[in-house]
């Protein structure tokens, strides 16, 4: 059904429409079930869009998602490396094909991780294991929870926000077209995740960072840790996130093969949420039955890609560096996008022969403008994690900005000519495509914006190649790479999906090698 924004919001006003379209009394409708639902504000008369399943004359028996894990303490183990989306679906799914997970993670559970993301806000100390990007549940925990992914192909979506349901989501994200969780729910839900897979048997030991691997004739077998407790296991699932740089190096140490991959760098740009409502909605006022409105932009601005990332709708930025001396910015938004602002990433494709000033650092050379660019930033705020602004037109017009609007960035910001320090492949194609956006989205360049720099971590610059039949490392036995920081994924969805193919892959040739053994 196609209907109108009140329509749409409350059965009481769509249960009459839907009689009416079904050619049948209103009292012959038992039961509703809304099966998708999505915005379209491409004409000036904006509809939803619900897909729904009607009962009619009697209700049906109710279903309740849930999930069931059997026991398997005493059952063969795999050591995951990482506790983020990739890792914990990744456990999830060993259970249920009869495997222990043993997960190491370097960072905090998600209490006492709050606790050291409020420093960063309060007193500017990152602690370099426990951040918005280390520590349970990973990056995803504190950054938004947005559930949208173009990853059909890769696995069952479905199932993935069924299991976030379970463990305590909204319904919403079952049928919204764009679900999202919100930065103010995961951790709960991440908690529940947490403790059903100790319950069953499983392992998940924090404050762990892993050193080395144990690899013998071309085959893992384990992990050491920084104290240099040994843990072996069948097999190694590397879910180590984009941030993890310390695993690329340790790989190439060790001769493990890596390989340089395309990436972005950008900024973060913060508009009025009011003012993106108005662009996207094309009315003066959002009106109480619409959603905050969120975007997405690509444009190729001098043979490179210059495209949104994270746009958080109803929104705040936070400061998301993994270590001391860095400047890095995100994004997120609550459960229900209330704030007054609006951000996204505007981010610039970076492929690695960009990078010839790198050149000398081989496959290390995106990790190393990442890290310049971070520094450049952090240098420019009086090295505290206040971020450097600068509003949206001055930048596009090269003025320095003689003050800041008000932002949702609570350490605080610090006027700053980003037009003049940004790197010139970064600025230049920045400031053309906010004025081809412009011209789409008229008012989307203005002064009531600010970008904010510096935002880097969009994926990693580097891959951690593996087999398409086995998914484990092109040339490593028992070697999984997963997730984003192995380059195979990107968002919470994709990465959950990418473990679970990895914990599916890994009990495949567990009894492939078992039947050969025989």
């Amino acid at each position: 059904m196609s209907l109108a924004p009140k329509q749409a919001s409350d059965e009481q006003f769509y249960k009459p429409i839907l009689a009416e379209k079904l050619h049948i009394d209103e009292g012959r409708i038992k039961l509703i079930n809304v099966k998708r639902k999505s915005v379209d504000a491409r004409q000036r008369a904006i509809k939803v869009n619900l897909g729904v399943e009607v009962f009619l004359d009697e209700l049906p028996i109710e279903e309740k998602i849930e999930f069931k894990y059997d026991l398997v303490s005493q059952k063969p183990s795999v050591i995951i490396v990482g506790a983020g989306p990739a890792g914990l679906f990744a456990a999830l799914r060993l259970i249920e094909l009869g495997f222990k997970p043993i997960i190491f993670e370097r960072g905090k559970n998600v209490s006492d991780r709050k606790r050291d993301i409020a420093r960063i806000h309060r007193e500017h100390l990152i602690d370099p294991d426990s951040n918005y990007g280390f520590g349970e549940g990973g990056a995803g925990t504190f950054s938004d929870g947005k559930l949208y992914t173009r990853s059909k192909k890769r696995g069952n979506i479905r199932k993935i926000l069924e299991v976030l349901y379970a463990n305590g989501a909204l319904s919403e994200i079952l049928i919204d077209a764009h679900p999202h969780i919100g930065t103010n729910m995961l951790p709960g839900i991440i908690t529940s995740i947490r403790n059903k897979i100790i319950e069953v048997g499983g392992e998940i030991h924090f404050n762990s960072r892993v050193a080395d691997l144990i690899v013998e004739n071309d085959r893992c077998s384990g992990i050491m840790l920084s104290d240099t407790t040994i843990v072996e296991a069948e097999a190694v699932i590397l879910a180590t996130g984009h941030s993890a740089r310390e695993i690329y190096e340790l790989l190439y140490e060790k001769g493990i093969s890596i390989e340089a991959k395309t990436f972005a760098v950008g900024v973060r740009a913060e508009h009025p949420q009011t003012l993106i409502d108005s662009i996207q909605y094309n009315q003066p006022q959002r009106g109480p039955y619409l959603p905050a409105a969120s975007y997405t932009f690509v444009e190729q601005v001098e043979q490179r890609g210059v495209y949104s990332f994270c746009m958080c709708p109803g929104g705040i930025m936070v400061p998301a560096a993994t270590a001391p001396g860095e400047m890095v910015i995100n994004g997120m938004s609550p459960t229900k996008r209330n704030t007054k602002f609006a951000n996204s990433g505007m981010v610039v494709e970076i492929r690695p022969e960009d990078l010839n000033e790198f050149r000398h650092m081989g496959v290390f050379a995106g990790l190393a403008f990442q890290r310049q660019i971070e520094q450049l930033c952090f240098s420019l705020n009086g090295k505290t994690q206040f971020a450097p602004a600068q509003r949206m037109a001055d930048f596009v017009s090269n003025r320095f900005s003689q003050d800041l609007p008000e932002s949702s960035y609570h350490p605080g910001l610090v006027s700053v000519p980003l037009h003049d320090k940004l790197p010139k492949r970064i600025r230049t194609r920045l400031q053309q495509a906010f004025q081809l956006i412009d011209k789409k989205a008229f008012g989307y360049l203005t002064n009531e914006a600010i970008i904010v720099g510096v935002e880097s971590r969009t994926s990693s610059p580097i891959r951690i190649p593996r087999r398409e039949d086995t998914y484990e490392h092109v040339k490593i036995q028992g070697l999984y790479p997963c997730g984003e920081g192995a380059g195979y994924a990107g968002g919470i969805v994709s990465s959950a999906m990418d473990g679970e193919r990895c914990a599916e892959a890994f009990a495949e040739n567990f009894q492939l090698r078992s039947k050969k053994s025989y």
